[in-house]
């Protein structure tokens, strides 16, 4: 393929790896990321899988699949804090925020800009145009949208671009891991869960931040799924200082009273230490679980990666996964033919049935969580 203008959207992993394979493939590129202030800090932990793995070789930075955190087993709770089960299954937990940050690293600097907000993305005969938040405009070759849910690229390709919300949120806490007490200590070096008609509440330790895996330097992170009504989305999603959020609410917004309230109900629902554990965050956040399923991920000079072309739910553990993979797909395309309307073709047909497929997983997953 010869050389290309390429600007992707969104400047998370999945604009970050299809950024650093195409810059390296000789094409000039560029990632607008709407954040002023980055993405460091964002994430908690995540299990490594196959195409992740060989992103990160190809990448040159291996070795963060190997800086985790092993839970040596799985616990099932029973309501009185006893234990109901337990599984020998070890698994390694890498941290979000050490992966992005080495990641990142491997990007030129001046090609990732922050603080750059695509509004909306057009196309012509001979190429895309990217309109920004403050009135300027951009040529491309080549359109990448990685920006996710909340996606502006996404509507170019797919006449019903819209998220459906699948009936419950995510509650999560991310604390250090000398913030828990003693008494909740069973929950350290595994997995831990309390599973219940409409009660889906889970916790494990990851990295900290800077990848620290030692003992009093990692942090615990425990999610708890809980059924909302699509009504009640927007008080919600609706901030102390009355911001409102269309996906999810970040740490810090939540009020002191709704706070309370959260504290409240888990001594109320769930076993002792996920109580101790849900009592020690400050700062819990809120993510709406939604499904979005594309029709088309490419379109003339368009192409969409990661949660831009399929949000898939985090029981399936594999969305930075899939994201490695549709980087990796699309440029194994891009290098494949010299024409990019084959590519592009290539890319969707490789592409859209292994979105389709871990969607479809991620779904049945759900429907047994709650």
């Amino acid at each position: 393929m010869k050389r290309l203008r390429i600007r992707i959207v969104g400047g998370s992993l999945a604009g970050l790896f299809a950024g650093i394979l195409l810059q390296r493939d000789g094409h000039d590129v560029k990632i607008y990321e709407r954040s002023p202030s980055g993405l460091a800090g964002r994430g908690a932990g995540l299990v490594g899988q196959h195409d992740l793995f060989r992103i990160l070789r190809a990448i040159g930075c291996e070795h963060v699949a190997r800086v985790g955190v092993v839970a040596k087993e799985r616990i099932y709770f029973n309501r009185d804090g006893s234990i109901a089960e337990t599984s020998r299954t070890p698994q390694m937990q890498i941290s979000w925020d050490f992966l992005y940050s080495t990641v990142a690293s491997h990007m030129v600097a001046e090609s990732y800009q922050i603080g750059k907000p695509v509004v909306d993305v057009v196309e012509g005969a001979e190429g895309a145009q990217l309109l920004f938040a403050d009135g300027r405009r951009e040529d491309a070759d080549l359109v990448i949208g990685a920006d996710g849910l909340g996606s502006v690229v996404r509507p170019l390709l797919n006449r019903d671009a819209s998220n459906r919300f699948a009936g419950y949120v995510a509650w999560r806490g991310l604390i250090p891991e000398t913030a828990l007490p003693q008494d909740a200590a069973v929950l350290l070096d595994r997995f831990a869960f309390y599973v219940k008609s409409g009660i889906h509440v889970l916790g494990y330790l990851v990295p900290g931040p800077g990848g620290e895996t030692g003992p009093g330097e990692r942090r615990y992170n425990w999610v708890w799924y809980r059924p909302v009504a699509s009504d009640e989305l927007q008080t919600l999603f609706t901030a102390a200082d009355g911001r409102i959020f269309d996906y999810s609410l970040p740490r810090g917004a939540l009020s002191e009273e709704r706070l309370q309230m959260l504290r409240s109900d888990a001594a109320s629902m769930l076993p002792p230490a996920f109580v101790k554990a849900i009592e020690a965050e400050s700062l819990p956040s809120i993510q709406g679980i939604f499904d979005f399923e594309a029709a088309n991920i490419v379109s003339a000079h368009t192409a969409l990666i990661g949660d831009a072309a399929f949000v898939v739910r985090p029981h399936t553990a594999m969305g930075v996964s899939k994201a490695a993979g549709d980087a990796l797909g699309l440029r194994e395309a891009l290098l494949a033919s010299e024409d990019l309307s084959e590519a592009l073709d290539r890319y969707q047909k490789e592409r859209l049935p292994v979105g389709k497929s871990i969607a479809d997983y991620g779904r049945r997953l759900g429907a047994s969580a709650l």
